[in-house]
């Protein structure tokens, strides 16, 4: 078996990087080309039977991912498995399995066997279950932890291979330490058994692994800054300058990698951060969390998140990992995965229109085409999401007569300046009917630019389909998943 990355080196198209081609409006041999110089990733384990081929890389619509998943003390598989129906439904393009407590193998199971859409895990939140202490974590329990969820179909990992030990003390200067579960977990690894990064020491172990499935490296940032103050400081560019050297090592494996980047970044520095991570390692794609671009807003955080995740999607970012209004505060429900995704949706979306993407604006056009039409229910059809738009709109005028009407409750019939607008050019015989109005088929926009986003058309028994996305989801929560060894 080949991985993406190698089958593209020799010159083949697969299948895979024919459907990307399809969803993206590009030609195949450009997603070739971009997969085999590591400038874009196909995330897509051989084990995945019900993944839809996605693509993420700079040159593409940029991608969105929802973080789901337990904690010790809250949600089990039932609503574990709501999140990614809600996830999905509501637009991400991969997600994230990150739970911490209960039955990890029936969730992470449960997660893969019901997903179109990329899953991702971070293995060393499993190894740290199945110790007494950090320090007793071995090498050899990385890699079955890691062989094993591979095994499962997960499609890519977060390594968070780059955090070296002679990283640490360039930490100490921070106001928030070390914010990365993952890198906190390592750091204290390290210090407790005086030992490398077990990452960084087993790393081309590793790739083998990863080659085997076609599993994609998320290469983590566990030194990344917990609040402005520590952004862009010494220990942040340390451990990237590790990661553009992994980057290296993983192609050489014919492994695909992609590259987390910073949460909390003030706005003046997000382009920089871009910029500065693109030519470390090598173009490969940039997955950022936010960045926050400021600390003032608990309860918030999915606005003051997306605003960075503009800002960096429009320097070159290719994913944006979105953030919660629970950010900081607790676990999320699936409402608030609801809410996350509308802002990342936003956010990635308006940096696909300040970037040109073709086709991008069309969506856009064509529903200020039908808010100057007064048609209502194509502007609730067209709206990121509808069910909201038309929730809102129905709260103050909700008969169907209103869904004709040349106004809403915000100006009224009288003060509506669009009716005015309307009524005046009218009377001065210039109304006419609006030209080149936006047909959104033939729109060259990827799925993720045209409405509704996120439903990603797949086929075959026990997919998310449409129609489970339109509230017929049903999963078989008592099923009996397979035990493993560890």
């Amino acid at each position: 078996m080949q991985t993406q990355i190698q089958a593209a080196r020799q010159g083949t198209v697969t299948e895979a990087m024919e459907r990307v081609a399809e969803r993206e409006q590009v030609e195949p041999e450009f997603v070739r080309q971009q997969v085999a110089d590591g400038q874009a990733v196909i995330p897509a384990n051989v084990e995945h039977d019900r993944l839809d081929p996605m693509i993420i890389g700079r040159e593409f619509a940029t991608k969105v991912n929802a973080n789901i998943g337990n904690s010790e003390t809250e949600s089990g598989v039932t609503e574990e498995l709501e999140k990614l129906h809600t996830a999905v439904h509501y637009g991400a393009d991969t997600v994230m399995d990150l739970s911490t407590g209960g039955d990890l193998d029936r969730i992470r199971e449960a997660n893969v066997e019901h997903s179109p859409v990329p899953i991702g895990t971070v293995p060393i939140y499993e190894a740290v279950k199945q110790v007494e202490s950090v320090e007793d974590i071995t090498h050899e329990l990385l890699l079955d932890v890691i062989e094993k969820q591979a095994e499962q179909g997960v499609d890519y990992m977060t390594i968070h291979a780059g955090v070296l030990l002679e990283h640490l003390p360039l930490t100490d200067g921070r106001k928030t330490g070390i914010v990365s579960r993952g890198g906190s977990i390592l750091a204290q690894w390290m210090e407790e058994n005086a030992m490398q990064n077990p990452f960084y020491a087993k790393f081309e172990e590793i790739c083998e692994v990863f080659a085997e499935y076609d599993v994609t490296f998320s290469l983590g940032d566990g030194l990344r800054p917990g609040c402005l103050a520590d952004a862009s400081d010494e220990a942040q560019f340390a451990e990237l300058e590790t990661l553009g050297e992994l980057t290296e090592v993983a192609h050489e494996y014919g492994v695909q990698v992609m590259v987390e980047g910073p949460g909390h970044v003030p706005m003046d520095q997000i382009a920089e951060n871009v910029e500065r991570q693109q030519e470390v390692c090598n173009g490969a794609p940039f997955y950022v969390l936010g960045p926050l671009v400021t600390d003032v807003a608990p309860g918030y955080d999915h606005i003051t998140s997306c605003i960075g995740a503009t800002e960096a999607a429009r320097a070159g970012a290719a994913m944006l990992c979105y953030v919660t209004p629970k950010e900081h505060l607790g676990l999320p429900d699936a409402e608030d995965v609801r809410e996350g995704l509308a802002a990342y949706r936003i956010a990635a979306h308006a940096a696909d229109v300040a970037n040109g993407r073709e086709g991008a604006r069309d969506w856009d056009d064509a529903l200020s085409e039908a808010r100057y039409e007064f048609d209502w229910r194509r502007q609730f059809d067209l709206a990121l999401d509808p069910d909201r738009a038309q929730s809102y709109h129905d709260q103050t005028l909700p008969g169907d007569n209103y869904k004709e009407a040349r106004f809403c409750s915000m100006c009224g019939a009288e003060f509506c300046s669009m009716r005015i607008d309307q009524d005046a050019r009218d009377a001065d015989g210039k109304m006419e009917a609006i030209a080149d109005e936006t047909d959104l088929e033939r729109s060259p926009a990827a799925e993720v630019n045209r409405p509704p986003v996120g439903t990603h058309e797949v086929e075959g028994d026990g997919l998310l389909d449409d129609a489970d996305l339109d509230g017929d989801f049903e999963v078989d929560l008592d099923r009996e998943y397979p035990a493993t060894d560890d």
